[in-house]
């Protein structure tokens, strides 16, 4: 399969290991003397209504497992404490 940088950046990076929406590529690592790219980047986590951005998430070339018509899957390992959204406790209202 051949593509260019233009249908990458539009495709969604998820990552399979937690199902998160990483975002779309922002920037590319490429070896000059290879003549290949070795890593994709996306965006850090947003800040305020996403102004303000953390920096950029690297994902080695290696850690992409299938690049589809509309997404892009990478394999992240998830590091402990760093679940953003962790299981709330119910509450009862009675």
């Amino acid at each position: 399969m051949a593509c260019n940088t233009n249908s990458l950046s539009s495709k969604l990076v998820i990552n399979v290991c937690d199902a998160r929406r990483l975002g779309h590529i922002c920037n590319y690592e490429i070896d000059l003397c290879e003549g290949r790219i070795t890593a994709v980047f996306v965006p850090g986590e947003g800040g305020f209504w996403g102004l303000s951005r953390n920096s950029e998430i690297r994902i080695p070339w290696d850690k992409i497992r299938k690049i589809g018509e509309d997404a892009i899957l990478v394999e992240l390992p998830v590091m402990p404490g760093e679940c953003k959204n962790p299981p709330q406790k119910k509450k009862w209202f009675w």
